[in-house]
């Protein structure tokens, strides 16, 4: 199944990766391939991961504390919003 970001959510993933990389640049590699493995596996079973609300699913990254939060539509994942676990939780939620 395709995916698509929303703008907002491809701008969460970017700064993220920024600030990874501007820490240690293995850092900012390792952040970027845990999207990727998770996005991969949200592919693969869309259906599988936590509903957050009636219509939007969350699928933690593996070794850092964000998950990612997204739509199914009938023809595409629309990722809304990459996110941290413990900081303001619904800030996505406007989004569609």
């Amino acid at each position: 199944m395709k995916y698509t970001f929303h703008p907002h959510a491809e701008k969460d993933s970017t700064r993220l990766k920024i600030i990874t990389t501007i820490i240690s640049e293995e850092l900012g590699d390792r952040f970027r391939e845990d999207i990727e493995t998770t996005i991969s596996r949200i592919r693969k079973f869309p259906r599988a991961y936590q509903l957050v609300s009636r219509i939007h699913r969350r699928c933690r990254l593996s070794d850092f504390p964000y998950g990612i939060v997204y739509r199914l539509k009938p023809n595409e994942i629309r990722v809304l919003a990459v996110m941290h676990l413990h900081r303001e939780q619904d800030y996505w939620i406007h989004r569609t």
